[in-house]
């Protein structure tokens, strides 16, 4: 009799006599399928495959008894059973044969070895997402102030990861983008965004997340994040190639007394969706597509069952929030918002900060952005940049520089 076993492999199948026991079915595992009979974990309860903690479940204990026969425990010719192992092994290749001129003929192992199975991930490669008060609280505020969450907005975390794998997080740049209540479009200005990259390196940061804003209407759909904002967060995450990347959503939710609270999340994607996304899997625009979908371009394996259609939360991996004090202020106006950040507004800024030292007035990265507009990035930014990161002083020739520019209106 055939016998078909479902494992982290995939579906695989082995070939008994019908009067065969448990033992007999084990030792043609570790004859065909390489899988040491130590190692193997046997069971009818499909469960298996999802438990954290297989080899201790009584639930899996139906088939520890070598000596019993297949037949007495309801199992016959084509029956499905499921195999957890321990350790790794190398899984033998589909056979094929040659198939006239046109190539090789496909075996059923072959289509089953091609099969994507998705699986949860249990743990995060970011230990934790800390954000800069200021800054989250600028982001924040203009959404929920300004937009009224009615439409979606977004930016680009900068900040630093210690060896723990802890972000910080103290700078949103914000690109030029057309947010909608549904979608978000960023129109990247890929100028002003390596601009953005040099002045974050002379502080001491990098790219380390995207963070965008979810609307009201969203709230009601019953999902954590939609397709499209799962494709989205994974194109940032495949360009980044930083293990560590993190994604965080803001959102509008009701409290316990009827009034509303800005909520933060943070995220990562799984190393297999991002895999997923890089090798262009994901479907695009598919029509009345449940938005808590993601569509497949090829069938898949999930929770057992083959499908096209994946829910998004298998592809997200929640992260710890924190929140931290950082260096820099979040006070001058925010570059891409309504009204656009001036060289008058650099004047109000000086003005309002008279008081303290000149390094820190200017220790703003949007007012860094803009000043970057008029100086020159490669040779005066990074000096500004390096009195700021180690708080020294701003050399003289650059604050008269920086006071003829805001005293020119």
């Amino acid at each position: 009799m055939l016998i078909r076993l479902r494992s982290r492999d995939g579906l695989e199948r082995v070939t008994l006599a019908n009067n065969a026991t448990v033992g007999d079915l084990q030792a043609a595992i570790a004859e065909n399928l390489n899988v040491p009979v130590s190692s193997q974990l046997l069971s009818r309860n499909q469960a298996l495959l999802l438990s954290k903690d297989p080899v201790n479940g009584k639930e899996f204990a139906d088939m520890q008894d070598s000596g019993a026969t297949l037949s007495s425990l309801g199992i016959a010719h084509g029956s499905l059973l499921y195999l957890f192992y321990s350790g790794n092994r190398v899984v033998k290749g589909p056979q094929v044969t040659p198939f006239g001129a046109f190539g090789r003929k496909m075996t059923v192992e072959d289509l089953i070895a091609r099969q994507i199975r998705i699986e949860r991930q249990e743990k995060s490669h970011c230990s934790a997402l800390s954000f800069d008060r200021e800054a989250a609280n600028a982001f924040q505020l203009y959404v929920h102030e300004s937009l009224a969450f009615s439409i979606k907005r977004g930016g680009i975390m900068y900040g630093s990861v210690n060896e723990a794998g802890e972000i910080k997080v103290d700078v949103i740049y914000e690109p030029p983008q057309q947010g909608s209540e549904e979608g978000l479009l960023l129109m990247r200005d890929m100028d002003e965004e390596k601009r953005a990259d040099v002045i974050a390196a002379g502080l001491g940061l990098r790219k380390v997340g995207f963070i965008f804003t979810q609307t009201i209407t969203q709230n009601q759909g019953g999902y954590t994040l939609s397709n499209a904002e799962i494709r989205q967060t994974a194109e940032f995450h495949a360009e980044s190639d930083f293990e560590q990347w993190a994604t965080a959503i803001v959102k509008l939710e009701v409290n316990e007394d009827g009034g509303a609270d800005v909520h933060f999340e943070a995220f990562q994607l799984s190393d297999q969706c991002v895999k997923l996304f890089k090798d262009g899997l994901f479907e695009e625009n598919v029509p009345d597509l449940d938005p808590k979908l993601t569509r497949m371009k090829k069938e898949v394996i999930v929770l057992q069952k083959d499908t096209f259609d994946v829910d998004n939360d298998f592809f997200l991996v929640p992260v710890k929030i924190l929140d931290h004090e950082g260096p820099m202020t979040t006070t001058f106006p925010i570059e891409n918002r309504a009204p656009l950040a001036t060289l008058q507004a650099l004047k109000t800024h000086l003005e309002r900060h008279r008081n303290k030292p000149y390094v820190k007035r200017i220790a703003d990265f949007h007012l860094l952005l803009l000043l970057s507009n008029f100086l020159d990035i490669n040779t005066d930014v990074p000096q500004l940049t390096e009195a700021i990161r180690t708080e020294g002083p701003v050399p003289e020739g650059y604050q008269l520089i920086i006071e003829s520019m805001a005293s020119s209106f």
